[in-house]
């Protein structure tokens, strides 16, 4: 199919689909449009020029069953060597941002400082000069899942020692890189890298409950604080850069409207689950509806001590104010009602019940992403109440399909998503400063596989030379861009 008729089908489906918009603000000058990929995801050469195992490159190849069709991320949209493709999609999106991570084991194969990897960081200087030449900003994710092994044979994020190796790190991508990147995240998600401590979602695959659960959080925490006091003492004043974390979060409303127990239930998913991260960094602890259930659970089932650690003072100084901005994901919402629910995305010890049966959401081919563009504007205003309206950028948005190029469910959802962006900038001055996209390209999905599509660039893994074909979406998003208006005018 030629671009012509790409930009066709994004001229029907703007017209189509206009008549959806409640409000035709613009973004604001300066507003940063990007998209987002993760190396585990897109590079392959997943053992090439030095590069050490991963939890995810044992995983897969121990346990090819855990994925859902056997596949691996070992060639991946073999990025590490048409990376310069990628950054000319980017490029041809008019994008101001390109957030890309950065796998721990290219840079030092066994994840310890003393034995650094040149060739790992000669490719990722490569990618990030390829990156500013074409006028784009490179925001680097430290981490993004992808933990050395002989780290995880330690104990992993279980293991307190691990925010001391996660300080060296940083520090060594700060020396080599931090003269041209100036926005950094440090973790992807840290909620997702506690459930592979917890319930076999994602690697290191282990099923330890809420204790490694709650422990992987806990050093994630500390870990990223480190790194951000390292910057403010070592870098900042020369570099000048910015750090954050990438909290992902539903939103949870309540199941049945006003009534109190559920909003209070849904009220408890949110600090759960976004502010059991946000909280800590914002406002210098665990949210306190955290601290008094799980803490409450442990003593009646007979526990000694509570799974939730507690930080000590001096550590709670080191995290209380430890971003410059908030870095949001966010793909759907929830219904939440008071309750025990079995459902592992859900925590017990919050004893709420997630829902997503409301016949108004437009569903997907992923049963828990359903299109609820009001949830976002709802989270953004709660973050904006509940944390002083920080600074913020939405790192990761998306939509999934089955992969095709005619993608017009994926332009309504990014549309509405934008509209309800718009909504939260203008009507209730929200300090919503830019918004990435996930993923620029079709990837490796982690446990599913090549199963589920969720880039605005196809990728046909079929071919072995991995040729890349922009969507529907992709001329969309580049209008969008490109005017700062959803109706492409």
């Amino acid at each position: 199919m030629s671009i012509y008729t790409h930009k066709f089908l994004v001229v029907i489906a703007i017209l189509t689909m206009t008549s959806d918009l409640s409000i035709e603000y613009s973004f604001p000058d300066g507003f940063m449009f990007g998209a987002s990929t993760a190396a585990y995801q897109i590079e392959g050469a997943w053992n090439e020029d030095g590069k050490g195992e991963s939890i995810w490159d044992r995983l897969v190849h121990s346990r090819p069953e855990s994925v859902a069709d056997g596949s691996n991320g070992d060639i991946a949209c073999d990025s590490y060597h048409k990376y310069k493709e990628d950054v000319a999609l980017i490029k041809g999106l008019n994008a101001k941002f390109y957030r890309f991570s950065i796998s721990w084991t290219r840079i030092a194969p066994t994840g310890e400082m003393h034995k650094l990897n040149p060739k790992g960081i000669e490719y990722y200087n490569r990618l990030i000069n390829e990156v500013l030449a074409n006028n784009i900003e490179p925001m680097v994710t430290m981490y993004h899942w992808d933990l050395p092994q002989y780290l995880q044979d330690l104990g992993g994020w279980t293991n307190s020692i691990m925010a001391n190796y996660f300080e060296e790190y940083a520090k060594v991508l700060f020396s080599n890189f931090g003269d041209r990147v100036k926005w950094w995240i440090t973790i992807n998600e840290p909620m997702q890298t506690c459930r592979g401590y917890s319930m076999q979602m994602y690697a290191p695959y282990l099923k330890l409950d809420k204790t490694g659960y709650y422990l992987a959080g806990h050093t994630q925490l500390l870990a990223h604080s480190k790194a951000y006091h390292l910057y403010n003492e070592m870098f900042r004043d020369k570099q000048k850069g910015k750090i954050s974390i990438s909290i992902n979060a539903n939103m949870y409303l309540s199941k049945n409207g006003s009534s109190k127990i559920d909003q209070d239930a849904a009220e408890r998913a949110n600090q759960f689950e976004l502010g059991w991260f946000a909280h800590p960094i914002f406002k210098g602890d665990y949210p306190p509806v955290m601290r008094q259930w799980v803490d409450r659970k442990n003593k009646e089932i007979g526990r000694a001590w509570s799974t939730l650690p507690k930080f000590t003072e001096e550590e709670i100084k080191l995290i209380h104010g430890s971003a410059d901005f908030f870095a949001l994901n966010h793909y759907t919402s929830w219904h939440a009602s008071h309750g025990k629910d079995l459902n592992p995305y859900c925590n017990s010890d919050a004893e709420y019940i997630g829902s997503f049966d409301d016949e108004t959401w437009m569903g997907s081919i992923l049963f828990w992403l359903k299109v609820v563009p009001e949830g976002l504007h709802k989270l953004l205003v709660w973050i904006k109440n509940e944390y002083n309206n920080p600074p913020l950028i939405i790192t990761e948005n998306g939509f999934v399909d089955d992969g095709r190029i005619n993608d017009l469910d994926r332009i309504h959802y990014i549309k509405t998503y934008l509209n309800a962006t718009l909504q939260a900038i203008h009507e209730d001055k929200c300090n919503i400063i830019g918004y990435i996209y996930w993923t620029l390209l079709d990837n490796f999905e982690w446990l599913d596989g090549y199963g589920y599509h969720f880039g605005i660039v196809s990728v046909d893994f079929n071919d072995s030379k991995r040729p890349r074909t922009p969507k529907a979406s992709y001329h969309f998003f580049k209008s969008v861009i490109d005017t700062k208006k959803l109706d492409g005018q």
